[in-house]
């Protein structure tokens, strides 16, 4: 899912770049939404991990 926000955010990048603002400002949004959609689930996994190295010591 990280790889997916990094190319969107290229995406919006060149776009940019080239002047497309509206394929731009869209291809940001989805990166954002993608990295939060990455970082809330890296953070349930570690808060699991965290609690499941507790149970077991």
């Amino acid at each position: 899912m990280l790889k997916w926000a990094v190319i969107f955010l290229v995406i919006s990048l060149v776009a940019g770049a080239l002047g497309f603002s509206g394929i731009s400002s869209a291809a940001g949004r989805i990166a954002k939404i993608l990295f939060a959609v990455f970082l809330a689930i890296f953070v349930i996994f570690l808060l699991l991990a965290i609690t499941a190295g507790e149970i077991i010591f």
